[in-house]
């Protein structure tokens, strides 16, 4: 049976080279279930890997979106599915990393079937959203979905719109629509992430940051300022540096912001992953490889 491996884990962990180390040693690829790295143009804050990287592994789902395109879960199981099937016309193993929990979760696991959103559907729930904020979303879905708006995070305003857009295209309740029922897959999956306490991780973020602005990300900001606007920017180290932009955030609260921010969101992705038994955590105090290795072997 062909074998995913999957590197996940919090932002700024170090999935990135552990997965090259990875598909070395097994004479395979990387497909990448990173949400941003997938969009072209911003590779310092997205932390696209390095051209040395790159030169090491092929990547698949790496820098091949305009700023503007659209893309989805859904789009991601179809295509990552596809390619992965490929890899394992030649190969017995594939490698996926990365820390968008969803695309992880559409490739393992598989997602409901949806209709894909129309422009003009989605102009109309951003419009509700850039008119009325979040309660406008909350009453909205108490009209049209009451029972999504019991269950879902009241403050992720990104996942209240996606629930507005796919009742309007649907013509149905969101929470209809969704059963969250697992579909099998015919290969072997090993998931993993490198186990830093939280202090460890954290103080990693901060350095990265840190990389991050010496490398440019101001001017990469800079550069795609006139399209702030976009969904593919409304991101962790855009927003606040657009603030700076704007002057209503001096530079010396944007940047610390952006590592706060940061740290939050890997707070999420622990919680994501504290809630799947099927992580393997590998001790960062030890050659993670050989863990890796050892893992895949064992399972």
């Amino acid at each position: 049976m062909k074998t995913l491996v999957i590197v996940t884990g919090p932002t700024g962990s170090g999935k990135t080279d552990l997965a090259i180390d990875i598909a070395e040693s097994l004479d395979t690829e990387i497909v990448s279930a990173d949400s941003r790295q997938i969009f072209r143009g911003i590779p310092i804050g997205t932390a696209v890997p390095t051209a040395e990287q790159l030169g090491r592994v092929k990547h698949h789902f790496i820098e091949t979106l305009d700023l503007d395109g659209y893309y989805s879960a859904a789009m991601y199981e179809e295509e990552a599915l596809a390619t992965l099937d490929r890899i394992w016309q030649t190969r017995d193993y594939a490698v996926m990393c990365g820390g968008s929990m969803m695309y992880i979760d559409a490739v393992t696991k598989g997602i409901d079937p949806l209709p894909t959103v129309s422009p003009e559907v989605r102009e109309k729930a951003q419009k509700i959203y850039a008119e009325g904020g979040i309660e406008a979303l909350h009453e909205v879905l108490c009209r049209i979905d009451p029972k999504y708006l019991e269950t879902c995070d009241m403050s992720n305003h990104k996942r209240l719109i996606h629930a507005i857009e796919v009742t309007m295209e649907a013509g149905a309740p969101y929470s209809t629509l969704c059963t969250g029922e697992a579909k099998a897959r015919p290969f072997r999956i090993v998931k993993m992430a490198i186990g830093h306490t939280r202090e460890a991780l954290f103080d990693r973020i901060n350095r990265r940051v840190d990389a991050m602005i010496e490398a440019g990300l101001e001017d990469e900001a800079r550069r795609v300022y006139p399209l702030r606007h976009l969904n593919s920017l409304n991101t962790v180290g855009y927003k606040e540096l657009f603030a700076m932009f704007d002057g209503t955030m001096p530079r010396e609260v944007a940047i610390p912001r952006i590592a706060k921010n940061t740290r939050v969101y890997a707070k999420k992705q622990l919680l994501w992953l504290s809630k799947d038994p099927s992580v393997i955590l590998l001790d960062p105090t030890r050659p993670l490889l050989a863990q890796a290795l050892e893992a895949i072997w064992e399972k």
